[in-house]
């Protein structure tokens, strides 16, 4: 996203490879805590150019995030916050949300590298950024120029540059068709999901599939969406100053729950801490917090092996 976190790296151009770039970036640096923590820490870099992947690739068979009705967490949500000497606030709902200005797109540069709520960005899936949206959001972004339309799941922020308003991943940006502008005049619209239900939308307009057969096909994320996390994510359903409690706890989860659910010994603090996981996507971990909170056990929290 054009303004909220580092990321990784600028491509030049090989002899007979096509090279993608997009426009100079402004990205915050957003180091996550180690637990969703309300507190967020920015640093910001100098400028970079960002880039698309080291040759052209077709992303047409790439689909669209599909919305559902998510629990909103702290996580990416702290509001008030200040970037750039700027005071942003997160808008209580996104219900009736419509919003016209300049679109941008971030690519290789922050591939692999968590968004806002901890996620991984994937610049192959279907997110974008926004400044004020909750976190998670859907909205559908149009083209205003060519009519083209995608629907992406808000799971970071940004764009910070001055007169942008959302910043979509590259396969998004790709599918409006401005990646070489690297801008474009948009109109984000939200989304509502039915309760615990996906929603489908009709198609809308979008890049033609590539016919070249040299033209070599992306590889698509295992949820387009971004709910990936990264690889030591757990979720800690509770801390006591006896094993005994901790066990119970164990035991309870163990009955709600197919992943691991493990008892942590006393390192500093003396206290046995039982967490579920490693959870390698959003999604379970968020049906699973919910889960724990219907059968009135202790409100977990997220940490970070």
């Amino acid at each position: 996203m054009q303004g909220s976190r580092g990321k990784a790296a600028l491509f030049t151009v090989a002899l007979g490879l096509l090279f993608l770039s997009a426009c100079t970036t402004q990205k915050p640096v957003v180091q996550q805590p180690r637990s969703d923590s309300s507190q967020i820490i920015v640093n910001v870099p100098t400028d970079v150019k960002d880039s698309g992947p080291e040759q052209d690739v077709d992303v047409s068979h790439i689909p669209d995030a599909v919305p559902r009705k998510e629990v909103r967490t702290r996580a990416g949500n702290k509001s008030p916050y200040k970037v750039l000497g700027k005071t942003y606030h997160v808008m209580p709902t996104d219900k009736g949300f419509v919003q016209e200005g300049k679109a941008s797109w971030y690519g290789n540069k922050f591939h692999g590298k968590r968004t806002a709520n901890g996620e991984i960005y994937s610049m192959y899936g279907m997110t974008a950024a926004h400044k004020t949206l909750p976190i998670p959001s859907y909205v559908k972004v149009t083209n205003l120029s060519n009519g083209r339309q995608v629907i992406v799941r808000v799971n970071d922020r940004g764009p910070f540059h001055k007169g942008r308003v959302i910043d979509l991943s590259y396969t998004a940006a790709k599918k409006l068709g401005y990646l070489k502008q690297g801008t474009a005049s948009v109109r984000v619209e939200a989304i509502q999901p039915l309760d615990n239900v996906a929603v489908s939308h009709p198609a809308a307009p979008q890049l033609p599939v590539q016919s070249n057969s040299t033209v070599a096909r992306a590889p698509v994320p295992e949820n387009p969406a971004g709910y990936e996390l990264p690889k030591n994510t757990f979720l800690q359903a509770g801390a006591f100053s006896t094993p005994a409690a901790a066990e119970k706890l164990r035991d309870q989860l163990g009955g709600l729950t197919s992943l691991p659910v493990k008892v942590i010994p006393p390192s500093e603090d003396a206290l046995y801490r039982v967490q579920v996981g490693p959870i390698g996507d959003n999604l379970v971990l968020m049906d699973l917090r919910s889960l724990l909170e219907k059968n009135r056990l202790p409100s977990p929290h997220v940490v970070y092996d």
